[in-house]
């Protein structure tokens, strides 16, 4: 399984996941079943609120699950239409919320949970 995290640093198991989805610079995937760690570059970093592409984002590359601070209801909709899991993120690093993860411990997002635009310096309004 791959999980999928949204950073602004890739600093491998110690990044900070980000807040926002969408706005995102890079996003670190964590590979479950060998404990690997590779990252893609956001290539759809600079869109306009509500025009996320959320599979131009991730340069079309398979994800099964993605945990964040936050995500606008378009691209969560459109991951779950995929089957993408989208969920919460509940501590700071990619190791912590892995660990929660695997406790399975993160709640899903839902569109009554998502962002309501962007603020200032790209992260989330909310």
């Amino acid at each position: 399984m791959k999980i999928c995290f949204p950073v602004q640093e890739d600093s491998g198991f110690d990044s900070s996941v980000y807040n926002h989805f969408g706005s995102a610079p890079i996003f670190v995937v964590v590979d479950t079943e060998t404990n690997g760690i590779s990252s893609i570059n956001n290539r759809d970093q600079h869109h306009a609120h509500g025009a996320c592409n959320p599979m131009k984002a991730l340069d079309d590359q398979k994800v099964d699950a993605i945990v964040v601070g936050g995500i606008g209801a378009g691209a969560l909709t459109r991951l779950n239409q995929l089957g993408i899991a989208v969920h919460r993120s509940q501590a700071e690093t990619v190791r912590d919320n892995m660990s929660l993860y695997i406790s399975q411990s993160l709640p899903l997002l839902t569109v009554q949970g998502c962002c309501n635009g962007h603020s200032e310096d790209g992260g989330c309004a909310h």
